[in-house]
C-alpha cells in the first residue's frame, strides 16, 4: 500500500476522534465520569500530536477547551 494512502488514513482517523469528541463535549453530553472523558480527550489529542497529525500548539489549545467545558458542565 502506499504510504501516502496509510498516513491519510491515518491522519483522518485522528481528526475525526478529535471532532467527535470536541463535539460531544460541546454539546454537553454527560457521561458516567467526566474524568475519563477528559482523560480520553487528552489522550487522543496527545496521540494525534505525536504522530504529527496536529501542531503542539493546536494540541495545547484543544486541552485547554477541553479543560475549560468540563468544568463548566
Amino acid at each position: 500500500m502506499r504510504q501516502d494512502v496509510m498516513r491519510a488514513s491515518r491522519n483522518a482517523r485522528y481528526e475525526t476522534a478529535i471532532k467527535d469528541i470536541m463535539k460531544n463535549m460541546k454539546a454537553g453530553k454527560k457521561t458516567k465520569k467526566v474524568e475519563t472523558t477528559v482523560s480520553k480527550a487528552y489522550s487522543v489529542i496527545d496521540k494525534a500530536v505525536k504522530m504529527r497529525v496536529i501542531h503542539k500548539n493546536k494540541g495545547a489549545r484543544l486541552k485547554g477547551r477541553v479543560s475549560r467545558l468540563s468544568q463548566s458542565k
